[in-house]
């Protein structure tokens, strides 16, 4: 039975070791019930870019590492043709548990939509990483990673790889499609075009 989720509770630091070890045993909602583990973001606490997707998917949870599945590859590889430096950039998740049902056969896990709720409990993580790293630009995979910050009524359809300025984090943003709807795409070419399109506007920022 499902509780009511307290929210996570961040140690108030900016070091990122301290941070990780913290989310490692988050309760702050449900999620880590079934969840193998927390994944939290990976990249260096100087990085002038901050990649922000909605979770984890089946690899993620399983390797504890985010981006690490086919849309972890797909996102490299636009990074890539959209002209960014990797080693200049932070990856995270909006929700660091991933959120899954079981198909009817029950071994393969289908992932599902964090609720608003796992979402704001989790936003802590996300505001700690933030103070940590502090990045110049921050780019946001799909829906659920922008409406983390920037509320429900964003639409990624109505602004993608539009300039987004966030003043209380001190940095600008630029919205666009989670790589795994890249790869959902029935004309997969057209949209990995326009998922670097929005990488290179988000670059001339």
């Amino acid at each position: 039975m499902a509780t009511k989720a307290p929210g996570a509770d961040p140690p108030e630091t900016t070091d990122l070791d301290r941070l990780r070890s913290a989310a490692s045993g988050c309760r702050g909602c449900d999620l880590y019930r079934d969840a193998t583990q927390t994944v939290f973001g990976e990249g260096s606490r100087t990085a002038e870019i901050m990649v922000v997707g909605e979770q984890p998917g089946d690899q993620e949870d399983r390797q504890g590492a985010p981006f690490v599945g086919p849309a972890g590859r797909l996102l490299d590889r636009a990074l890539d043709e959209a002209g960014f430096d990797r080693r200049k950039i932070y990856v995270t998740n909006a929700v660091k548990h991933f959120k899954f049902k079981r198909d009817e056969r029950g071994k393969r896990r289908i992932h599902k939509t964090p609720s608003k709720t796992e979402i704001v409990a989790c936003r802590p993580w996300l505001h700690a990483e933030l103070a940590a790293v502090r990045p110049e630009l921050l780019i946001f995979l799909g829906a659920t990673a922008a409406k983390a910050l920037l509320g429900d009524d964003f639409r990624i359809t109505r602004s993608r790889g539009e300039r987004i300025d966030l003043a209380e984090f001190a940095t600008t943003a630029v919205a666009t499609v989670h790589p795994s709807a890249v790869l959902r795409a029935p004309d997969r070419d057209e949209a990995y075009r326009a998922f670097v399109a929005d990488l290179v506007a988000a670059r001339d920022l």
